[in-house]
């Protein structure tokens, strides 16, 4: 969130939720097949979100759009990770700005979208290669020690 404020992003909090869902891999390289399926989903899925933004929009439009997406993104992410992010792209992107199509440029939000998605990836990356490192972790874990309360600190073995 620090890198999308001080950059000025004007939706600073798609990085830090695209960070932390590339960042939860399992693996490193979990993690690396995350954040590429995150940025090529995002790709593809802004191309969609622009050709919905081109309808007529009306409530109901936007709540049977929401209850389609949505139902094709609980079928698909249990399988395919980058093949869901293609129909939850379009899917933020209503929800967040729905109340505000025809105000904004189209492609200042699809873009702005794609910039803080591959900001966030990348970021998760460098995170997940942090975490997953074991001399990355032993270099660290004696500083966050002294910062982290005793009680919270498991026994000395």
């Amino acid at each position: 969130m620090l890198v999308a404020q001080a950059l000025g992003l004007q939706r600073a909090y798609w990085v830090p939720v695209s960070c932390l869902a590339v960042i939860a891999g399992a693996t490193l390289r979990a993690v690396w097949d995350k954040q590429l399926q995150r940025i090529l989903g995002t790709a593809l899925g802004l191309l969609l979100a622009w050709g919905f933004m081109a309808l007529p929009f009306n409530p109901w439009l936007i709540a049977a759009m929401v209850m389609v997406l949505t139902f094709i993104i609980e079928t698909l992410v249990v399988r395919h990770y980058g093949v869901a992010a293609v129909f939850i792209t379009p899917l933020t992107l209503l929800l967040a700005e729905a109340a505000a199509f025809g105000q904004q440029s189209t492609m200042a939000v699809l873009q702005a979208r794609f910039v803080d998605i591959v900001l966030g990836s990348v970021i998760g990356l460098v995170g997940g290669a942090c975490i997953h490192s074991p001399r990355f972790r032993a270099a660290v874990s004696p500083w966050l020690r002294r910062l982290a309360p005793q009680r919270l600190l498991p026994p000395p073995r």
